[in-house]
Order: C-alpha cells, then sequence, then structure tokens
C-alpha cells in the first residue's frame, strides 16, 4: 500500500466503508465535449491569473486618482489575493460536493460581477471592497476548473497535455498583467483593466453551459459545511497578511499590528484542532502525510513568492525610482508573458514525461533562486534590453515548476478529490504571493528602496534553495 493510498483511506474511513463509496456514475466526456471544458477552464484560468497581477503597474495611476498611500496600494493587490488564498480551502471542498461545474459556474458569474464594481468604484475603501469579492469569486474558480479537467481527462496522458495548457494560461496571464495594466493605464484608463473582464467573464459561461455532468463530478461524502474550518483559516490569513503590511507601515510594535498577529497564531491552533476532530473536515489532515501533497504545496508557496513579489517590487522600482512611464513599465515585463507561454506549452509537460516532476520541480525552483540573485544587478539607470535580460531567467526556471506540480498532485488523487486537492496546493500558492507582496511593501517602506528589495530577493532565493532540496531528497519520483 503506498502512503496515498493509505490517506485517501484514512480520510475517508470515517464516513464510509471503502468498498461503499461510489461517485455517481457518469459517461465518458466526448472528445469535443472534453475540448470544451478545456477551453472553458483555460479562460477561466486565465482571467483568475491576470487579475492577480494587472493592477501591479497600475498601482501608482490608482493611487493618484483614489487618494491612496503605499499600504493602500498593497491591499487593492492583496485583498484579492487573500481572499483568493483564504477561502479556496472551501471553495475545493464545495466543489467536491456540488460539483466542480456548478462551483465553477457560481464563481464566473461573482468574479464577473465584481469586476464591474471594481470599474465603477469611487473610493480606493470601495475598490479594496470590490477586490476581496473579486478574490472570493477567483478562489471558486480555480479548484472547479482544475476538478473539471481532472474529471474530463481520465486518461494520464491526456490529462497531463490538459494541465499543461491549463498551467500555461496561467503563467502566462500572471506574466500579462503587468503588460496589459500599464498599457491600458496608459491608453485609456486604469479602470479598464477590470472592464474588460466583463465579456470575457460572459464568453466562459457560454462554453461552459451545455456541458454534462462528469463521472466522479461529486464526492460520494455529503457532509455539513465546515464552518469553523473556514472561519479559523481566513482569520489566520489575515491577520498575518494584515500583520505584514500595517507593520511596514506604522511599525511591527503597534498593538493593532501584534493583535493581528496574535490572532493568526490563536485562528491557525483553532484551525488544527478543529479539522483533527471533525468527522468529516474541510483539510483532512492525514492528507499532509502524502509526500506529493505536502512538497507540491510547499513548492507551490515558494514559486508564488517569488513572482508575485518581483512584479510588485520592480512594477514600483521601474516607475518610483527609474522613473520610466506606465508604458514602458508594462512592456518590459512582455518577454515573460512569451517565455512562460513557450516553455509550458511545448518544453514543461515534455520535460515531465521524459525526467519526471520530482527533477522537473527541482530544476525550476534551483533555477528560479538563481535567477532571484541575477535581480540583485538591476540598476535604475539600465538600458531596457539590460532589464529583459535580467527578468526573463525569472520566467524560464519558474515555467517548469507549476506544470511539474499540478501534474504531481493531479496524478497523486482520484477525481472525486480533485477539488479539495487543487484548493491545498492553490492556497498554498496564493498565501505565498499575498505574504511575499506583504513582506516586501515592509521591507520597502523604510525609505531605501533598493535595500529592501535586495533583501527581499536575497530571502526569496533561500526559500526556493530550501524548497528545491526538499523535493528532490522527499518527493516521489514517477509521477510522469
Amino acid at each position: 500500500m503506498t502512503a496515498l493510498t493509505a490517506t485517501r483511506q484514512r480520510a475517508t474511513s470515517t464516513a464510509a466503508p471503502a468498498s461503499t463509496a461510489t461517485a455517481p456514475v457518469a459517461a465518458a466526456p466526448s472528445a469535443a465535449t472534453a475540448r470544451r471544458i478545456l477551453s472553458a477552464s483555460v479562460f477561466g484560468f486565465f482571467l483568475v491569473g491576470l487579475d492577480a497581477m494587472v493592477v501591479n503597474v497600475a498601482l501608482p495611476a490608482i493611487n493618484r486618482s483614489l487618494a491612496g498611500g503605499l499600504a493602500g496600494a498593497q491591499w487593492v493587490i492583496d485583498g484579492y489575493t487573500l481572499a483568493f488564498a483564504a477561502l479556496m480551502l472551501s471553495a475545493g471542498a464545495l466543489s467536491d460536493r456540488i460539483g466542480a461545474k456548478a462551483t465553477y459556474g457560481l464563481g464566473l458569474i461573482g468574479f464577473t460581477l465584481s469586476s464591474a464594481a471594481c470599474g465603477v468604484a469611487p473610493s480606493l475603501a470601495l475598490l479594496i471592497t470590490a477586490r476581496l469579492v473579486q478574490g472570493a469569486a477567483a478562489s471558486l474558480m480555480l479548484p472547479a476548473s482544475l476538478a473539471l479537467i481532472r474529471q474530463a481527462f481520465p486518461d494520464p496522458a491526456k490529462r497531463n497535455r490538459a494541465i499543461a495548457l491549463w498551467t500555461a494560461a496561467g503563467s502566462a496571464a500572471a506574466a500579462a498583467g503587468p503588460v496589459a495594466g500599464g498599457l491600458i493605464t496608459a491608453a485609456v484608463d486604469w479602470r479598464w483593466i477590470f472592464f474588460l473582464n466583463l465579456p470575457a467573464g460572459a464568453a466562459a459561461l457560454a462554453l461552459l453551459a451545455g456541458t454534462p455532468k462528469l463521472a466522479g463530478a461529486t464526492s460520494p461524502v455529503r457532509a455539513r459545511f465546515d464552518v469553523v474550518g473556514l472561519v479559523s483559516s481566513v482569520v489566520a490569513l489575515a491577520g498575518l497578511t494584515y500583520g505584514f503590511i500595517e507593520g511596514g507601515a506604522e511599525g511591527f510594535g503597534t498593538a493593532p499590528v501584534l493583535a493581528s498577529f496574535a490572532a493568526a497564531v490563536l485562528a491557525s491552533v483553532v484551525f488544527a484542532v478543529a479539522e483533527s476532530r471533525q468527522a468529516q473536515p474541510m483539510v483532512p489532515l492525514a492528507i499532509f502525510k502524502s509526500r506529493a501533497m505536502s512538497l507540491t504545496a510547499f513548492a507551490g508557496f515558494t514559486v508564488n513568492a517569488a513572482f508575485y513579489g518581483v512584479i510588485f517590487l520592480l512594477s514600483l522600482y521601474f516607475q518610483q525610482v527609474a522613473h520610466k512611464s506606465p508604458t514602458v513599465t508594462g512592456l518590459l515585463f512582455a518577454p515573460i508573458t512569451a517565455v512562460v507561454s513557450v516553455v509550458n506549452v511545448t518544453v514543461a509537460a515534455r520535460m515531465v514525461a521524459r525526467i519526471g516532476a520530482r527533477l522537473s520541480m527541482t530544476i525550476g525552483l534551483t533555477g528560479t533562486a538563481g535567477a532571484m540573485l541575477l535581480l540583485l544587478a538591476v540598476r535604475p539607470d539600465q538600458p531596457a534590453w539590460a532589464l529583459v535580460l535580467l527578468l526573463v531567467p525569472v520566467s524560464f526556471a519558474g515555467a517548469f515548476v507549476v506544470p511539474a506540480l499540478t501534474i504531481m498532485v493531479m496524478g497523486s488523487v482520484p477525481a472525486e478529490r480533485a477539488g479539495t486537492a487543487a484548493g491545498i496546493v492553490n492556497t498554498s500558492r496564493q498565501v505565498g504571493g499575498a505574504l511575499s507582496v506583504a513582506v516586501a511593501g515592509a521591507l520597502v517602506a523604510g525609505g531605501d528602496f533598493a535595500h529592501g528589495m535586495h533583501v527581499t530577493l536575497i530571502g526569496i532565493a533561500v526559500v526556493l534553495a530550501v524548497a528545491a532540496v526538499a523535493v528532490q531528497l522527499l518527493a516521489p519520483g514517477r509521477e510522469r
């Protein structure tokens, strides 16, 4: 018995015997249905990834329009990322309970409507509120989109190719976000970065409509919703992120900041105790005994911390220190989009098939760590071509990590648990992104931007190196 099989049996034994827990029977999807589901999933995931990064270059314009400082600007980013991360665990479990298609559709509707609210927000407070709602909707979409792919492609080889396209869409969206944000802000207005989600969301909903129910679309276990787990996880993540953002702005010794960190610690303890005692927890803690699950979550945390932190820092650095326009700043990130897309689709999946997910992740994490150190050479007086050359290694190396970790974890869970697994891994990724922006903002808020940026880059490189060693030594090596 493998560690994964044991984990699955322990996680489900309290609800029903393994012999009786069978998923609802549904016809295997046709090739046309699978392609339609893949298109809808990829389209929606692109929107989710785009809106995580698209506001970075637009932050100075948003500050001028709505009168916000650095802390407020961080909350425009972290409000989205925090809600995204905090609710994704519950969203993954919800996807397994009511079905990935229904969960994905609800998320798309909420995402589209909240995008409209972001575009018309008359104040920074209302913009941050709308971004929180947008992030909550995105939390429904991401694990459900991956669960749809897991269910639509039961054949491992076809599923791996589909996952490669899915990860390429997310990575390309994250890389394209700064480019789109800079061009749209300069050409029209920052509000249009949100208005463009309206037709895109409608198109994704049209693709999703009419697709049939898939095999493994819902979990055989219909447990009551884990309210304690949801509330405690949200409080823990919100307290941690708030503490870092406000600590950088107001000081880490202030009463509100200390209280937020204390609340985060207490909520984390409550979450762990509650999940260990419930018959049907939101996150079965036994699942982390699977090395594939634990290590992919850690690797996802580190790679998102690297990417989100770099985009946030350099978007501000290029405009505030190097005095470049939003258009030029956005275009400096353009090569990243092309590199990520090409590597994800043409190289990463083939690399996993040839050498395995473990070694692919190790190579990607190690390369990304080295790319962080290369960015220490960024200077405000450098020509554009030199800045682009320094940015390309980040996207090239990082593009190997996400497809490999996604293939590893999706190959380690049954279809009816794909939503929960996707929720866990992608929660870890979003937490990494949110904390990276919070910590980076705190480090550069003191006045010496370059010093704070260098400390952040070195710290990220160290964490990536630790993740690379852990994956190579501990991860299972046969997921291809």
